[in-house]
């Protein structure tokens, strides 16, 4: 007596092509193939005269696994078809779960088929390269505060994510939820989303757009979204997800961010983060979503990251205070050349500026610390080598970028020096710290409201943090899109 069996098999997302050889070799054995009518049409031509062809209807899937088992018991073989794969949000689980309760000794096999996410995704090109999760957005069989939740783990983890049922006629707002969630978890706004229609079908629509842009009203219960992680990039209409066996070289030429950021375009191509910026990146988003007030202009916004993310302090929230515009105005002079040298008091400051971005933007750093001019000058005078260092740079550079993250007296130097017209500092970034003279020096520099200002008020401050400063003004082009470290 033949076996009784009943195959599960994935037919794929609607493509004769994409039928599996396993697949067409048991619909050309079995004795009867159960599943929706709408699938028929695509496995015919591949059944012989005498199968019998059993439609239970649609959402009747508890009824075509009934009838799939009393056949089966009868000692036929039975194909169930899915579409897409059968494993995933089919009928393979509703089958063994049957077998279990019914005690059944029917054999089951199940035979995977090329999912819809899969179909889809090679029709955008590559965007599940790294990572990724699958989500349904039906809440018949699971609450919406479960889905909630695993909408969020998934945005929080970085995984490049598919969904299914996105959208049907009475589920309209739940995509709209799901964009709203991904953004608020630190999504960028310029990662891309994909979205295809009837995949594999005479009807198939594919789009490539960005989460902000993305409109679920273009979306129907046909259609595949799926959305990038942190490294995915669009490039000449393809959708990119990295593997990472190019780190480092690789333009990803993403798309300018259309939201709430305004953008600086660089005229270099940006390149994909290598392990360290990507961290930083990481980072970056995490400070930017404890903020208490992230509402704040995007230069000093940009500083403050910068600055958080160095000391692991918030309280620079209260202590950084940028004149307006002042990281923005100051990039601008860089980058026109207007600023050519930066002047910092001592060389642990200097030694924390990037030499990448220095090099990339054509830059000098000065430290007159150990010029040997600096020691006799400040015996002479009876100052401080700090001092007396900040007087020979502004001898040999009055309007540089002058910056403090040690010495309160060198910042008192400089305001007496600007005051009797020998300085005209392009800009001032005041953070030494201590004890001493440190606040006084800090209120000194904020009458000259004509030069952009970086201070860190009270006693906070030091080299690594005004380099780090100097380093946000140095990639300000990067701020829009929230990338920093390109030159870590």
């Amino acid at each position: 007596m033949k076996q009784s069996r009943i195959i599960v098999a994935g037919i794929g997302p609607g493509n004769e092509a994409d039928i599996t050889p396993a697949v067409i070799s048991a619909l050309q054995e079995s004795d009867v193939v159960v599943g929706y009518k709408y699938y028929f049409q695509f496995v015919t031509p591949h059944l012989r005269p005498e199968t019998e062809c059993i439609d239970t209807g649609m959402k009747r899937e508890r009824t075509r696994a009934e009838q799939a088992f009393e056949l089966a018991e009868e000692g036929k073989t039975v194909c169930v078809i899915s579409s897409g794969d059968a494993g995933i949000y089919g009928m393979t689980p509703l089958i063994y779960e049957m077998k279990r309760e019914r005690n059944s000794t029917v054999e089951i096999v199940s035979l995977p088929g090329i999912s819809a996410f899969q179909k889809a995704a090679s029709l955008l090109g590559a965007p599940v390269g790294h990572d990724f999760c699958v989500i349904s957005l039906s809440d018949l069989m699971t609450p919406w505060e479960r889905i909630e939740k695993r909408i969020i783990a998934a945005a929080v983890a970085d995984f490049v994510t598919a969904v299914y049922n996105p959208k049907s006629e009475g589920r309209y707002w739940q995509l709209y939820r799901l964009k709203e969630l991904f953004l608020q978890e630190g999504r960028m706004p310029e990662t891309p989303v994909g979205y295809v229609r009837q995949a594999g079908r005479p009807e198939q629509e594919v789009h490539i757009t960005t989460l902000e842009n993305f409109n679920p009203e273009e979306v129907d219960m046909f259609t595949v979204v799926l959305i990038g992680n942190s490294q995915s990039y669009e490039w000449n209409g393809t959708f990119i997800t990295p593997r990472g066996y190019y780190r480092e070289g690789i333009p990803a030429d993403k798309p300018q961010l259309q939201g709430s950021r305004p953008q600086l375009q660089s005229s270099e191509p940006q390149l994909q983060p290598n392990k360290g910026q990507d961290i930083m990146i990481r980072s970056f988003r995490t400070i930017e979503k404890e903020l208490k007030h992230p509402d704040i202009p995007l230069d000093h916004k940009w500083a403050l990251l910068h600055a958080i993310h160095t000391t692991a302090d918030f309280e620079m929230e209260n202590l950084l205070q940028t004149d307006k515009g002042a990281v923005a105005s100051l990039y601008q002079g860089i980058e026109k050349g207007r600023i050519r040298t930066i002047v910092t008091d001592v060389t642990m400051a200097a030694s924390g500026i990037r030499k990448g971005a220095l090099q990339r933007l054509g830059m000098e750093v000065k430290c007159y610390l150990g010029d040997p001019r600096t020691a006799g000058m400040a015996t002479e005078k009876g100052i401080t080598r700090t001092q007396a260092g900040i007087r020979l740079a502004v001898e040999e550079h009055p309007d540089a970028l002058f910056v403090f993250g040690n010495a309160p007296t060198a910042l008192m130097e400089l305001c007496d020096l600007i005051r009797k017209d020998k300085a005209h500092p392009a800009g001032i970034i005041a953070a030494p710290v201590g004890f001493v003279h440190v606040q006084e020096s800090k209120h000194m520099v904020k009458p000259f409201s004509r030069i952009p200002k970086i201070i860190v008020e009270g006693r906070k401050g030091g080299s690594n943090l005004a380099a780090t400063l100097v380093n946000a003004v140095l990639c300000f082009n990067d701020a829009g899109q929230l990338r920093p470290g390109r030159d870590v």
